[in-house]
């Protein structure tokens, strides 16, 4: 794709009981839709997080990308594929999932034009969230992008920070208990909570 590849990776574990759908049916959809109307070039159903690393570097190797999101769970400060958890600790040396995100740290545009989009419930959201943005836009030189809210069709609380830059938004966005360095529980996307865009909207908004 020109200016760099741009990839879904979603959760392929979350399937329903007793063989109805789930909301890995529902990404996988989702994931149709956006090849066949051109805003990506390619999605992947991973399991874990080696396994959706894997897939991204076997992804035309020679070419840079431009945006990678992620669609699946998260809570504050973190985003998941099942139990697995990709949080702040994985940025340090040692950690089993370190070597596979400083080889995708090579892989994107340079100089902070790429985007990595969390579409995940709460990732951004109180101080784990603000955390986890700084951590990840200063390793990656990124831009990350994220939410407050716990997200559905609708995604409420998107904001994005680039490299250097600190969180504009509040702590408590989309909190509904807890305190920002002890969050409880978040509160639903609707359509009037802010910086809400639907499902269907594949890119971030001017000012997001």
């Amino acid at each position: 794709m020109s200016g760099g590849l741009r990839l879904v990776i979603y959760d392929r574990s979350c399937t329903g009981r007793h063989g109805l759908p789930g909301l890995t049916h529902a990404w996988a959809a989702g994931a149709w839709l956006y090849r066949g109307r051109g805003s990506i070039g390619a999605a992947f159903g991973a399991r874990g997080w080696r396994e959706a690393f894997a897939w991204i570097g076997r992804q035309s190797p020679d070419q840079p990308i431009a945006e990678l999101q992620f669609w699946g769970h998260g809570k504050w400060g973190e985003a998941r594929i099942g139990d697995e958890r990709l949080a702040a600790a994985a940025l340090l040396p040692g950690h089993s999932l370190h070597k596979d995100l400083c080889a995708l740290r090579e892989r994107l545009l340079p100089a902070g034009a790429a985007l990595w989009w969390f579409r995940t419930c709460e990732t951004l959201g109180a101080a784990p969230g603000h955390d986890f943005a700084r951590r990840y836009s200063e390793f990656f030189n990124a831009r990350i992008a994220g939410h407050t809210y716990i997200i559905g069709p609708w995604q409420s609380g998107l904001h994005s920070l680039a490299p250097g830059q600190s969180p504009a938004w509040s702590l408590t966005e989309g909190l509904e208990a807890g305190t920002p360095d002890r969050p409880e529980r978040a509160r639903w996307s609707s359509r009037r909570e802010p910086n809400t865009i639907h499902c269907l909207n594949g890119v971030i908004p001017p000012g997001y």
